[in-house]
């Protein structure tokens, strides 16, 4: 299989793979084209390949003035650089047939080359081959050569290459450079090849273009031979034929070899230096590289613009701020002030180290600075979390007039993404469809993951559909983007599908590891493990967490104490674990967790505080929770954030301790938020506080009116306190401002498919039989006498506000399951919504009277039934 790094700029001509009659080919290619030919006796050292029987020799004018005033016209044009007046001239001739000899189509076509010409030199191409009786001269094919190689479009070098008559040395250098610099390496490899054949003898023009394609191959095998071609044709002592053989041995992670060609070098230049030192940056050996440049230094060789380059890129890989100071300080010093390309790699490696200040003060230091330098430090902005900082240098970089480029629109796209500026977003996906950056994988990438975040997932997946080459970034952006928009079915099937045509990283495993953990897809995530384990993934990076956090939040906490034991016991794996313990509500077990954590020598951080007020929340442990909220500031200097005080509001709420949560959020030293009054809110809807419920509404309602969860706590409220009117009011509320709730959906996995009932669904092909067992449940709760079977009623214009903000969809799963599962087995079911008191009652009579284990995760914490028992103690259903 050819080994090319890329897909030309310019289409390969289908006609081009038809020149049989000069190369016979066999080697098979996945490119457009083919180039390899069958072994022929080498002729020794011959200067120009066998002409075909057929050709005819093209008439080669060697005069330097054109015989032809009108040709001389053309060639004075052509001099004087006047290519416009040039091309006018050569139709005017061809309007009356009068012929151009090649001296004319030599120059003009030169000057193409130097005026960087494409579309011009095509037309001169066309006029050369609608005049040609015979084959290309060596002098006309090589000047076309060089053009076409010039302009990148390696299929018309090609097909010049294929009409040449005869070919010296040159012509094959020319092409073979022209594919190594496109990238398809082993067409050039086979080229040389060529070469060698026909009996042609290499130059130290050859062996360049040569070795960097075994390089860009990374061919190591085949970059020995070319060595070894190298020290037969005595160009071993040549200093830019050796820089190539270090180039490409460091290239190919032979450090060694590189090394002990550049010792034994009789004579070295800069670009030798900067080889080898630039190769042990490459392959992660920096101190030895900075050694050979303090070497390079004590030699007084003064560093060129690529020594410097690579000197502080080192500085930023090894994190030496110091050392980056110090060449900060050379450069000021010395002819590289001022330099773009040092100063970029100065902000750069700045920002790497984590000194945004310096990184800032050295691009506002700089006169001048091109693309680069804008990027740089956009990018550098949004890693250290300033979006805002990042848009407002891209809106100063528009002013300069400096046109973005696919890197920066990328990382302006991760800026609009963190912020949610979907209007600005947008304003960017237009750009990039009119400069062609939308071409980019990287920033259709960067689109994906902005609409994602942006809630226009519709967009998001038009623009992964019409990404032609799908990497694993693109399919991890579609797979997450379909997760945070609570599609976490979507996401899974496009896993499924990924890993039919690409393999995925730990960062897709850890999306797909939680929209299994979402949906309550435990043997999907078991899988996902098992892919894990078997591809060497199992331990990588947040990976091992990724997989503790799904089993606890599918509450298999056996299993998920195995994955915490097997693993790397780090700050996040604990937090995972005391929170699953916090929202089964097992404060002891929390607090147990907590000081074992203590005792290994892990310090808590702020994640960790938030779950053990929970914890104490949960289990009415208020004191212990004022005392960890203590010890937090006092023993470990943590400044408690809004969310360690909301969840000291939701502690002394639950307890019943309202008028001491109210002094809580009084006496705090910065501004309460919505979420915190929400915590009040929620404990005035359990302990039916209307009065005290509806100031914390008011102050929520001041700085956030459009999340629905809190319209929802207030009808909560008022529906729990029999106010059915004011129910109407926040209803009639929240139509007015637009607000629509979820509809109600519960997720039950049996036999290892995960099945979704939503709310007023009545499409599931056993849903006759679902309702004929639920329909037997209500009529023995009627018989029992067990209250809760039906919700409660409301007048006729109303609904009731379980049916509104619940749906009693896991009803039906749970039904499901037991129709489908053997007798005695647990089921486990996940709701996006809250489980209201009817559904509650519901299924404490079920696990009691079909004797199993009913687990269902609502949007606020576990319910655990047996026997007609639930873990929560029934707080906030009484």
């Amino acid at each position: 299989m050819a080994l090319s790094a890329k897909t030309p700029r310019f289409p390969l001509h289908q006609h081009l793979q038809n020149l049989n009659s000069h190369f016979p080919g066999t080697h098979n290619s996945n490119k457009t084209f083919t180039l390899s030919f069958k072994p022929q006796k080498p002729h020794l050292f011959s200067s120009t390949l066998n002409r075909p029987q057929n050709s005819l020799n093209t008439t080669a004018t060697t005069s330097i003035t054109p015989q032809n005033p009108t040709n001389s016209r053309l060639l004075q044009l052509c001099l004087s650089g006047n290519l416009e007046q040039a091309l006018k001239h050569l139709a005017s001739m061809q309007e009356v047939k009068i012929p151009v000899e090649e001296d004319c189509f030599v120059a003009l076509i030169r000057l193409c080359e130097n005026k960087r010409g494409y579309s011009e030199g095509e037309y001169v191409w066309k006029a050369v081959l609608s005049s040609l009786v015979t084959l290309l001269s060596v002098r006309l094919g090589n000047a076309l050569l060089s053009m076409f190689v010039r302009f990148g479009d390696v299929g018309n070098a090609w097909n010049v290459f294929g009409r040449m008559g005869e070919r010296d040395l040159f012509s094959w250098n020319v092409l073979v450079g022209g594919y190594t610099k496109a990238g398809f390496f082993d067409e050039a490899l086979c080229l040389y090849h060529r070469i060698l054949w026909a009996g042609i003898r290499p130059d130290v023009y050859t062996f360049p273009s040569v070795l960097r394609s075994c390089a860009g191959a990374m061919d190591l095998v085949r970059g020995r031979e070319v060595h070894a071609h190298v020290v037969r044709f005595d160009f071993d002592m040549d200093v830019d034929v050796v820089n190539a053989l270090i180039t490409m041995y460091v290239k190919c992670g032979d450090v060694v070899s590189a090394r002990m060609l550049f010792d034994k070098m009789p004579t070295r230049d800069r670009i030798s230096w900067n080889a080898m030192i630039s190769g042990y940056f490459e392959n992660d050996e920096c101190l030895e590289g900075l050694e050979l440049f303090f070497r390079m230094r004590e030699l007084s060789i003064d560093p060129d613009l690529m020594t410097m380059t690579s000197v502080i890129s080192a500085c930023e890989l090894l994190g030496d701020e110091r050392l980056g100071t110090q060449l900060h300080s050379y450069v000021v010093r010395t002819a590289y002030d001022g330099n773009i390309s040092v100063y970029n790699s100065l902000i750069q490696m700045y920002l790497s180290v984590g000194h945004w200040k310096e990184a800032e003060s050295v691009f506002s230091g700089m006169e001048c600075r091109d693309v680069v330098s804008w990027t740089t430090i956009i990018s550098g902005c949004v890693d250290n979390l300033l979006p805002d900082k990042a848009l407002e240098t891209y809106k100063t970089m528009e002013i300069t007039g400096t046109m973005p480029d696919e890197v920066t629109i990328a990382s302006v796209l991760s800026a609009c993404a963190s912020l949610g500026q979907l209007d600005m977003g947008m304003k960017l996906h237009e750009l990039a469809e009119r400069t062609g950056h939308i071409l980019y994988v990287v920033v259709a990438n960067s689109l994906i993951d902005m609409y994602s975040k942006c809630k226009r997932i519709e967009k998001a997946l038009e623009i992964f559909h019409q990404i032609p080459d799908k990497d694993v970034i693109s399919w991890t952006s579609v797979i997450n983007g379909l997760r945070i928009n609570n599609r976490c079915f979507e996401a899974l099937i496009f896993f499924r599908k990924m890993i039919l045509k690409s393999k995925p990283n730990s960062v897709t495993l850890i999306s797909a590891l939680s929209a299994c953990a979402r949906v309550g897809a435990l043997m999907c995530g078991k899988e996902i493990h098992a892919h894990a384990l078997k591809a060497g993934m199992g331990f990588d990076g947040f990976l091992p967490n990724a997989i503790l956090d799904l089993y606890v939040r599918c509450g298999r906490m056996r299993t998920a104490l195995n994955q915490f034991n097997l693993n790397e016991k780090d700050v996040g794996a604990w937090n995972i674990l005391l929170t699953g313990y916090a929202q089964k509500g097992k404060g002891a077990m929390v607090m147990e967790l907590f000081k074992r954590m203590v005792e290994s020598e892990i310090n808590p951080d702020d994640v960790t505080f938030i779950s053990l007020l929970c914890a104490c929340s949960r289990s009415g442990m208020v004191t212990e929770g004022l005392e960890y909220f203590q010890r937090m500031k006092v023993n470990y200097h943590i400044t408690p954030n809004l969310k360690h005080y909301a969840c000291v509001v939701d502690l002394l709420g639950r307890a019943g301790k309202l008028n001491e949560a109210h002094e809580f959020i009084e006496r705090m030293p910065i501004k309460p938020d919505p979420a915190i009054w929400g915590a009040l809110l929620n404990a005035c809807r359990i302990h039916r506080h209307v009065l005290l419920g509806e100031l914390a509404a008011q102050h929520i309602f001041k700085q956030d009116a459009e999340s629905i969860g809190y319209y929802i706590l207030l009808c909560n409220l008022y529906a729990d306190s029999g106010k059915w009117d004011e129910v109407a009011k926040v209803r009639r509320t929240m139509k007015e401002e637009g607000l629509i709730v979820d509809p109600g959906c519960s997720w039950v996995e049996v036999k290892g498919k995960v099945h979704a009932f939503l709310s007023g669904d009545n499409f599931h092909p056993q849903m006759q039989e679902i309702n004929v067992v639920l329909e037997g449940f209500y009529e023995k709760m009627k018989t029992s006498g067990f209250n809760g079977q039906e919700c409660s009623s409301m007048d006729g214009i109303q609904t009731s506000k379980a049916d509104i903000f619940c749906g009693h969809s896991e009803r039906q799963a749970i039904a499901y399951s037991l129709i489908n599962s053997a007798p005695g087995m647990p089921i486990w079911v996940t709701k996006n919504l809250y489980m209201c008191q009817s559904c509650h009652s519901t299924v404490k009579f079920i696990s009691k009277i079909v004797r199993r284990e009913i687990s269902v995760r609502d949007t606020e914490q576990f319910h655990h039934f047996k026997d007609g028992l639930c873990s929560c103690g029934d707080e906030g259903y009484r």
